[in-house]
């Protein structure tokens, strides 16, 4: 039948260009932002699950970094304390040649001096431990290392610090040992000896605190790039797909113009009718 007022083949023809349009607009869109799923309207379902694990990736980031400064600090840590286990090393030296019997007056100064010397650099050492106003080695109650562990920040990894001035637990060392007899010398070698000892120990613990954050942080960066990986196998666009699915979109768009073209011009049939 043939119709001026209502046209099918047009009708047909505008609703497939329509639909070759909505597809060509959504392939434009995939290769100029590279992603098959870039907004909600694209896949509300895929793009929720890849919201959620991009902020899980964020967060990782926050980890990573509470890490990173958590290792500095223990870093700065064990740094003062290897210092301070030379200066015991030397200081033992001093006091060993002090026990000496019958040692003359001016060699027995000079060592008294020497250690002496030695003994108040382990305070200078200890004061300037710090990193972000963090002092692992200071004070009644040394700073600790502390790093975020998870992304829901449920738990930490906490190295604890430890007093490492004069007279403590660990440095046993006193203002009060000095080399001016053989006897005091010995008393001096007894407290540095105990101090080596001491110390030897909590490196070891801090060294075992420094693998843990290492191992931490290498696996934070692995899960974060498993992650990134996972958004990017459900939201990223396969470029080679997309281009060869416009240039088949390009030329279909073309047939559906042409289509409607020859559906509008059937019209003109009709006034053949009445020649």
């Amino acid at each position: 039948m043939i119709s001026v007022n209502t046209n099918i083949g047009a009708m047909a023809a505008i609703q497939n260009l329509s639909a070759t349009n909505r597809d060509l607009q959504e392939t434009q869109n995939a290769i100029s932002t590279g992603k098959k799923v870039a907004s909600a309207k694209d896949n509300g379902a895929i793009w929720t699950i890849a919201n959620k694990m991009t902020s899980e990736v964020k967060a990782y980031g926050r980890v990573r970094e509470s890490n990173e400064r958590a290792a500095a600090i223990l870093d700065t840590g064990i740094a003062a304390a290897e210092s301070i286990m030379e200066l015991l090393n030397e200081m033992k030296g001093k006091a060993l040649a002090a026990t000496q019997p019958g040692l003359s007056a001016p060699s027995q100064a000079a060592l008294a001096g020497d250690f002496l010397q030695l003994r108040n650099q382990i305070t200078n050492v200890v004061a300037n431990a710090s990193f972000d106003g963090a002092n692992m080695v200071s004070g009644a109650t040394p700073a600790s290392a502390i790093s975020l562990g998870d992304a829901a920040g449920g738990n930490n990894i906490t190295v604890a610090g430890a007093n490492l001035s004069l007279g403590g637990t660990v440095v046993t060392v006193t203002g009060l040992n000095v080399l001016t007899s053989d006897i005091t010398a010995g008393a001096a070698l007894t407290a540095v000896n105990a101090s080596i000892t001491n110390l030897g120990t909590q490196m070891a613990t801090w060294g075992a605190g420094a693998k843990r954050l290492e191992v931490h942080r290498e696996f934070v960066s692995k899960l974060s790039d498993a992650l990134n990986t996972g958004i990017g196998a459900i939201t990223d666009a396969d470029l080679s797909k997309e281009s060869a699915k416009l240039q088949s979109l390009q030329v279909k768009q073309q047939l559906g113009i042409q289509a409607l073209s020859i559906a509008n011009s059937s019209a003109q049939s009709a006034l053949s009718l009445f020649r």
